[in-house]
Parts: structure tokens; C-alpha cells; sequence
């Protein structure tokens, strides 16, 4: 299976997508990207850390035409990425209407526990696309 996880700026949620679909599913051919770059947020990366998942090396990248047209399934994790990403006859697609991390408020604690619940809830997701 190919699968590609969009957001619009592929910092959070669709790197974490992509991490955990790498590990859960090692014979998918799996990418994240976005509409831009907004680089990798370091607290995604952290709180996948704490998961056992490694996603420091990833980078933020926009949408690859190509590696669209080849995929199985596309998954949208915001609705931006939902309504501009280019659709692809014979391409399935699923929207997860996570909320984005990046977005969260008040001190390290409370915006870690943010990242941390979209975290278990990608996996979640991610675990049943099996």
C-alpha cells in the first residue's frame, strides 16, 4: 500500500502520521506532506519520541505530484489540506479532522498535552488503517 498523510504546513500532525504508519506498517510505502512548508515542529517530535518513534530525520515537504498519482489511500488531517489538495481519480481518501498542536495554548505542560492527545489519536487511527 501506498499512503500519504496531507496537512497544510506538514509540521505536526501528518509527521506523526507518517512516523507511525513507517513503524505500525513497515510494508507501506508511506510520505507526509503539505500545501507548505512549515517545517518539523520539535514538540511533535518530542512527544513522538516518548512513543518510541523516531521522526527527527523527516522534513517538512510540499505535495510530490508524483508520488499522488501513485498512492492507495491519501488522508487529510485538516480541512485546508481536505479542500485544496489536488484530487487523483482512483485515489481513496480519508479526512481526519484532528486539531492542530501547533495551535495550543498556555505553558509547555498544557501545549505537550495537547501534542500528546492528537499523538494517541493518530496512532489509534493509524493502528485500524490496518
Amino acid at each position: 500500500m501506498q499512503i500519504y498523510f496531507l496537512c497544510t504546513g506538514n509540521s505536526c500532525r501528518s509527521q506523526m502520521a507518517e512516523g507511525f504508519a513507517r513503524a505500525l506498517h513497515p510494508a507501506w510505502r508511506v510520505a507526509s506532506a503539505g500545501l507548505e512548508q512549515h517545517g518539523l515542529n520539535p514538540l511533535a517530535t518530542q512527544v513522538m519520541a516518548e512513543a518510541g518513534i523516531d521522526i527527527s530525520r523527516q522534513t517538512s515537504t510540499l505535495i510530490d505530484p508524483a508520488f499522488l498519482a501513485g498512492c492507495d489511500l491519501v488522508v487529510t488531517l485538516c480541512g485546508d489540506a481536505r479542500d485544496r489538495c489536488p484530487v487523483v481519480p482512483g485515489v481513496a481518501r480519508l479526512h481526519w479532522p484532528l486539531p492542530d498542536p501547533a495551535q495550543a495554548t498556555g505553558d509547555q505542560a498544557a501545549r505537550l498535552t495537547v501534542f500528546r492527545q492528537v499523538r494517541d489519536e493518530i496512532r489509534r487511527r493509524v493502528s485500524a488503517l490496518a
